[in-house]
């Protein structure tokens, strides 16, 4: 039998935060895959500028977005603490890992109906249509971001067609061809035999 005060606790969700350029922002923590450290990160011509290119994880490849290109901020410098946030998105129907590329990551907070606010028309860096809501955490407000509009489609085409070629190449490096050359023997090459 539910009370009110579990029927509360189910509406309230998680959100994993993280900090890019002096801000707080958060995502859904359903949609975290995991949070890896930062690694050599594979460029892929073509892919719009927020793209970074690709990483190698586990013999998968995973796009990787640079959020403060993508706000129209100057790229992010490489630190000790950053990090990618693999995120799940959907495309045509099939869930796609995307690392998301953050300064650091900061905790996971319990939020909720009552905590999200309605985001301001101005003062933010990001479009509002990239946000669910503004979370009030203590004394400050968190940018929840909406995963599903924070790429636009032609930006998530171009991630799958390059994870597509990246893909083969990868396993090309995972299963190396040995060719083994073969010698005839004398008297089969002059059909002695």
């Amino acid at each position: 039998m539910l009370n009110s005060n579990s029927i509360d606790k189910a509406a309230r969700s998680n959100y994993l935060s993280f900090m890019l350029a002096g801000e707080e922002y958060g995502v859904g923590i359903l949609r975290v895959r995991e949070i890896i450290e930062h690694r050599p990160i594979t460029r892929v011509p073509g892919m719009p500028a927020a793209v970074q290119g690709v990483i190698n994880l586990r013999g998968s490849v995973v796009p990787v977005v640079d959020l403060a290109v993508k706000f129209g901020l100057p790229p992010r410098p490489i630190t000790r603490w950053t990090c990618f946030v693999i995120v799940e998105v959907t495309l045509d129907g099939q869930q796609t890992a995307i690392g998301l590329l953050t300064d650091a990551v900061s905790e996971v907070l319990e939020l909720g109906p009552e905590d999200i606010e309605v985001p301001p028309a101005f003062g933010t860096r990001v479009r509002l249509d990239f946000l669910l809501g503004m979370g009030r955490h203590d004394d400050k407000f968190i940018m929840l971001l909406d995963l599903d509009r924070l790429l636009s489609v032609s930006e998530l085409l171009s991630l799958m067609s390059a994870t597509a070629e990246e893909a083969p190449a990868a396993e090309a490096d995972v299963v190396p061809a040995v060719e083994v050359a073969t010698e005839s023997a004398p008297d089969e090459a002059a059909g002695n035999g």
